[in-house]
């Protein structure tokens, strides 16, 4: 999988050449482009944003750079995201869909974000997602784009070394992920649940669902419903 960014500050990308991610771009499971979008403009300022028509406060993006890099950087299979508290929430069906592509090109706004006939035209020619980490806003699209890179990645075959631990998370199946414990079986005066040590697989598996719907009613009801 390749995946391509665009952004005014490529320095936030520096985080995908550590840990997993980093290994997986090592070792060519994964491959990243990062790309300034002030490199597709053509004034001595670089200037990437003007007034808005209509008035308001901020600035935002003009769409001539987000053009010339869009026309550069995305194939005909580009899935082309935009991180926006204007999206369709991000969620990890969507990220395992996005795991199946070949090509997703990530277009990272700022300000009061991107002259919208840019994700017009994109929607004409590509495969086109505006996503949201949730209903808060960022300063611009850097920090989602970071997260849903990651939440893909780790989809990627050969990315995560246990394959396993995708099926049991939060989210796999709906529900929350169950608690987990480790040595020693107690600490602080907190013992770990007697089910755990028993070494009935069946019996544990069952406490586990259980402590998932639990806690999936208890934090995220919305989840159950």
């Amino acid at each position: 999988m390749r995946i391509d960014v665009l952004t005014i500050f490529p320095e936030y990308f520096d985080a995908l050449k550590i840990s997993l991610i980093g290994k997986a771009s090592s070792s060519g499971l994964l491959e990243f482009g990062i790309h300034d979008l002030r490199d597709f403009t053509h004034d001595r300022h670089k200037t990437v944003d003007d007034t808005p028509y209509g008035g308001g406060a901020g600035m935002v993006m003009r769409p001539e750079p987000w053009g010339e890099a869009l026309d550069k950087l995305a194939v005909q299979d580009t899935v082309v995201v935009f991180p926006s508290p204007a999206g369709q929430l991000f969620t990890q069906g969507i990220a395992s869909e996005l795991a199946s592509s070949r090509h997703i090109l990530l277009c990272c706004g700022r300000y009061e974000g991107i002259d919208e006939r840019v994700v017009e035209h994109a929607k004409s020619r590509w495969t086109v997602r505006v996503l949201s980490l949730g209903d808060y806003v960022l300063n611009g699209g850097e920090v989602a784009a970071l997260a849903m890179i990651e939440a893909v990645s780790r989809l990627v075959p050969g990315v995560i070394g246990n394959e396993q631990s995708l099926i049991e998370e939060s989210h796999a199946d709906g529900l929350l992920e169950y608690p987990s414990f480790t040595k020693p079986s107690e600490w602080r005066g907190l013992s770990v649940p007697e089910i755990l040590l028993s070494g009935d697989h069946a019996a544990i598996a069952a406490w586990r669902k259980q402590q998932q719907i639990e806690r999936t009613r208890l934090i995220r009801p919305d989840l159950i419903d």
